[in-house]
């Protein structure tokens, strides 16, 4: 049998035996524990009972008894210890909160979003959209749980709710991931949802950006030139580039060539997350000289605060004072789309170009990109003089404008 000295001088790497199965175990001076052997179904086993710096020799066998009472019982206690933290995991798990999964998942995931706005949408689905699942453990969220938090938003604003439902979904894979929770069903996915609720894509078939019929442009771009402003400056260069409002904010002067009569938008703040090229026709460039120069080297329409751009909402409220807070800014888009459409021979590629949709397959696509900046300046100019010629808003039926290619 062992002593308490003996414990303390043994240095020497082996086993060695106390009785009943209790073995210390040395690999060296500096690192002894306990182990105790027994036999469960014909087959040898050794449980560990902890290392000698915490455990004392009589700790041990305490702990052995307690482990022999088991084995009495027909109780495995390797199998009862594995149960007995596995319960003690599943606690844990279930103390934790949909929130404080938020709370983990956007640091987590922020490297992977390509700007502050897409780090702001994803916090604001999660944190704001979500927020009736925020103090349930994702462990008891159900299917019904989560298209009760969908359905005040689904039919209202379909985009929004469908990305809130796939970030929600995200952040229960993550969960389910890091816990290592085998066979979870996430009751976000929709495959799971659909049986429940209404397909997004149909719901947004008839639901676009509200636009001004392209016949009325010319007319509100007189108003809008007559308004002064940096904010109406900039609703009226998104309208003559066909832009996003978030490429227009944005926009540094370090993205424009004057020379060359071109803005590059760089992947960053591109939908598509790629480069785009914008021939500038020569209003636009007029414009754009036209605005301050003290400040050439940072953003182009320079917001309320020093060294920072306009808001969101900035070009929504030129349209709201005009008195046309029915229409949006990305609306315009559209505007121009049906324009090219019913007013111009314009080909279709070079207007889905402008707009800096994608174009065919990737072979198509790729010839399109490299032969379209002199047709798109082409058209960039037609889509100027027809905003700058409030007539053409009077004139029935169509207008070809000729182009020579």
């Amino acid at each position: 049998m062992l002593t308490a000295k003996k414990v303390e001088r043994l240095k020497a790497a082996g086993r060695y035996h106390d009785g009943h199965g209790l073995h210390l175990q040395v690999r060296h001076a500096g690192n002894k524990s306990w182990l105790l052997r027994y036999e469960r179904d014909g087959r040898e086993r050794w449980l560990g009972l902890g290392p000698v710096h915490v455990v004392t020799l009589k700790q041990a066998r305490e702990r052995a008894r307690a482990a022999k009472l088991l084995l009495l019982d027909g109780i495995d206690p390797i199998d009862h210890r594995k149960e007995q933290r596995a319960a003690q995991a599943a606690a844990r798990v279930k103390r934790t909160t949909f929130g404080e999964c938020v709370n983990t998942f956007l640091p987590f995931k922020r490297p992977e979003w390509k700007n502050e706005k897409h780090a702001k949408q994803w916090e604001m689905c999660l944190r704001v959209y979500a927020r009736p699942l925020h103090g349930i453990s994702p462990a008891d969220i159900d299917l019904a749980m989560v298209a009760k938090t969908l359905e005040p938003i689904w039919n209202k604003i379909p985009e929004t709710a469908s990305r809130t439902r796939q970030r929600i979904e995200a952040v229960l894979d993550h969960w389910s991931a890091k816990n290592e929770i085998h066979g979870y069903r996430n009751p976000a996915a929709w495959e799971r949802l659909k049986h429940v609720l209404p397909s997004p894509s149909k719901i947004k078939e008839d639901r676009h950006h509200a636009a001004l019929p392209y016949r009325e442009v010319p007319g509100f771009m007189t108003a809008l030139r007559a308004r002064e402003g940096t904010a109406a400056r900039a609703l009226e260069f998104a309208i003559l580039t066909a832009g996003r409002t978030n490429e227009i904010i944005g926009a540094q002067w370090g993205e424009i060539d004057l020379a060359a009569g071109t803005w590059t938008v760089p992947p960053a703040r591109m939908k598509s997350g790629r480069r785009h090229r914008v021939p500038l026709s020569t209003r636009a460039i007029e414009l754009l000289q036209a605005l301050p120069t003290e400040d050439r080297n940072g953003f182009i329409f320079v917001g309320p605060r020093a060294g920072s751009g306009l808001s969101n909402m900035s070009l929504t409220a030129v349209l709201r004072r005009m008195g046309y807070g029915h229409v949006t800014t990305h609306g315009f888009r559209s505007s121009f789309r049906d324009w090219c459409a019913e007013e111009t021979n314009f080909p279709r590629e070079i207007a889905e170009f402008a707009l800096a949709h994608v174009v065919g397959d990737k072979s198509e696509a790729a010839y399109w990109r490299a032969d379209v900046l002199r047709k798109r300046k082409q058209l960039a100019e037609a889509w100027s003089r027809y905003c700058g010629s409030p007539a053409a808003a009077a004139v029935p039926g169509k207008v070809v404008v000729p182009i020579r290619l």
